[in-house]
């Protein structure tokens, strides 16, 4: 054996041990942590805002680079979709409505 196995072992445990930590560092206190109430109310949209960094790019960009023509299926299928939504607000519902869009257009007319 000659050690090459040490420095993947060292890190495994270090990221393991960093990843347990954060995850815990809520739940080790034994009583709650003050929080300001715009920090709180902040936290409320973190989960929204994660969402829309992620999925926003992916709308918008091709390849890298923003999208050169209208003639994009996922243009008119996140319109159907956000049009359900705020129509009926259900997410299920704006899941399929999206997806009917733009499955025809993408697969059928090739967009």
């Amino acid at each position: 054996m000659n050690g090459a196995w040490i420095e993947p072992a060292i890190a495994i445990l270090g990221l393991a041990g960093i990843t347990l930590l954060t995850r815990a560092f809520f739940m080790i206190p034994e009583r709650d942590l003050p929080m300001p109430d715009w920090l709180r109310r902040g936290l409320k949209y973190a989960p929204l805002a994660a969402l829309a960094g992620v999925i926003a790019p992916e709308l918008v960009m091709s390849q890298g680079a923003l999208i050169q023509t209208l003639q994009d299926a996922r243009l008119p299928a996140v319109a159907a979709a956000a049009g359900y939504y705020f129509w009926r607000r259900g997410i299920l519902g704006t899941i399929v409505v999206g997806m009917a869009v733009y499955l025809p257009l993408h697969i059928g007319l090739g967009w």
